[in-house]
């Protein structure tokens, strides 16, 4: 059993902090005549994951076996990846709940087109050797159509990846940060008001109600989408799909949900 499984029950259904995120998006372009996305209809891209459980698990297994590494067919292996599972699964359901809250309140519904994970252990043979790969922010290239999203004031796009063994089969997964976190009140502050981030260059609406994380998690704070996205595509990674404009962009309402 992964450890405290039952005491992060109440996390279920909540974004958390840092770049976690939901966003109402409009499909902007089509660049692809035979994309399967209806420009009639708003996505929404849910950005969360096991809201700490498996970072515990992590804690929890250098603490009793260091950074040594383990024999894969070992009962300590076994039981690890079994926690691993446990912490993606529980992540898979709390992007659901979280789509499923927002949906309630809005009084829509809507379907799923996809759910990865981006931090992730996995079984991989990559020009014929066989190993693990890690996956640390990182999207699998090999699982379908992916979205990579750019800041809460930029563009995301829905690509099509184009499988390579020279990119260990991931992608970015996202726009990526340029400035650290503990910089970005200093940066902006004297440049922008809470009420100026709460609206982007789009008129999109931002609700982040916590006065760190609006400066911590500004658009200027990362990179262009556009510039990743023509890297991935410059190293033939991807196929572009469509573009995605974002709407309203929910953080956190500033109080325990």
């Amino acid at each position: 059993m992964a450890p405290g499984l039952c005491g992060y029950a109440d996390a279920l259904g909540t974004l958390g902090g840092g770049n976690h995120f939901a966003e109402l998006l409009q499909i902007d372009e089509i660049y692809q005549p035979d994309v399967t996305v209806n420009k009639k209809r708003l996505m929404l891209l849910v950005h969360s994951g096991s809201r700490g459980l498996g970072q515990a698990i992590l804690q929890q297994h250098v603490e009793r076996f260091g950074h040594h590494g383990l024999l894969a067919d070992s009962e300590q292996a076994q039981a690890y990846l079994h926690q691993h599972q446990q912490a993606l699964d529980f992540a898979t359901l709390n992007r659901q709940l979280i789509a499923q809250r927002i949906f309630k309140r809005l009084g829509i519904s809507g379907d799923c087109l996809l759910d990865l994970a981006h931090n992730f252990l996995a079984p991989a043979t990559i020009n014929g050797i066989s190993g693990w790969i890690h996956r640390k922010g990182a999207t699998p290239a090999d699982q379908g159509m992916v979205v990579i999203p750019g800041s809460r004031g930029d563009h995301s796009y829905i690509v099509q990846p184009l499988p390579s063994a020279s990119s260990l089969y991931s992608l970015a997964h996202g726009a990526g940060r340029k400035w650290q976190r503990s910089e970005c009140k200093d940066r902006l502050s004297n440049r922008f008001s809470v009420e100026q981030l709460s609206r982007t260059r789009f008129g999109s609406r931002v609700i982040c109600r916590d006065r760190q994380l609006i400066y911590q998690e500004a658009p200027e704070a990362y990179k262009p989408i556009d510039s990743v996205i023509g890297a991935l595509q410059q190293a033939g990674l991807i196929m572009v799909l469509a573009r995605l404009k974002p709407l309203l962009t929910y953080k956190t309402s500033g109080r325990r949900e």
